[in-house]
């Protein structure tokens, strides 16, 4: 898996950045950093600003990319780096390798790595039934279950919009995932309400906001998260 995304960066540096393609980088400022449903600091249970800075680049239907979160606080520090490629206009299929342990060094995929690698499989609808639905599945890495083997942590989620700015979503973790989403057997992890909104500041330049209001059913909690896209 190293070798791949590694291999795929190369390439993609020295073959195709010189072909008509696009580069593309941003920002997100959230009030609280939860994925999935799961409050990804663990040190402050009522959560803490994230900024979440990613960089990508797309030729044709590929996009390579990396994302990354790090606290205010300095106890959230996360880096991934994934590959996209489009099968269509609707279906889409991506590789990620998460690293938000950071308890080893960076470059260490040796069979304790902190890394996780996850292949996913998702469908936007079309206009006539705008629904979209993703499956995520966890093969290799730190997922471990309670044996030390792999989780194969596996989350599903559907989404549809009830206006152009909103959408509702539900989430669930499939299979045991004690280390990724806390959940022993089927869970209900991510159900919400995302609503978007772009802020006029002057007559060329509106700030994106987005305003989250969501439950995870199978740890009985709540969580309400505002961000704004640079």
């Amino acid at each position: 898996m190293t070798k791949f995304f590694l291999v795929l960066a190369f390439v993609s540096a020295g073959t195709i950045v010189s072909a008509q393609g696009s580069f593309s980088t941003g920002a997100d400022i959230v009030s609280s950093y939860v994925w999935r449903g799961v409050p990804q600091d663990l040190t402050h249970p009522s959560g803490t600003p994230n900024i979440q800075p990613f960089a990508s680049y797309t030729i044709g239907g590929l996009t390579l990319g990396a994302w990354g979160s790090g606290s205010f606080t300095g106890t959230v520090k996360e880096f991934d780096l994934y590959a996209t490629y489009a099968l269509s206009s609707q279906v889409s299929v991506t590789l990620t390798d998460y690293n938000w342990a950071f308890s080893k060094g960076y470059f260490d995929y040796t069979k304790k790595t902190d890394h996780i690698y996850e292949a996913t499989l998702a469908y936007t609808g079309g206009e006539s039934f705008p629904l979209s639905a993703s499956w995520n599945t966890m093969f290799g890495g730190a997922d471990k279950n309670a044996d030390g083997d792999n989780a194969y942590s596996s989350y599903v989620e559907l989404g549809y919009p009830l206006a152009a700015n909103a959408k509702i979503f539900c989430g669930a973790s499939l299979f045991d995932s004690p280390a990724v989403y806390g959940t022993t057997g089927f869970g209900v992890t991510n159900v919400g309400l995302k609503v978007n909104k772009s802020i006029e500041i002057t007559d060329k330049f509106s700030l994106p906001v987005y305003g989250i209001a969501g439950f995870n059913p199978a740890a009985d909690n709540a969580f309400l998260v505002v961000g704004i896209t640079l």
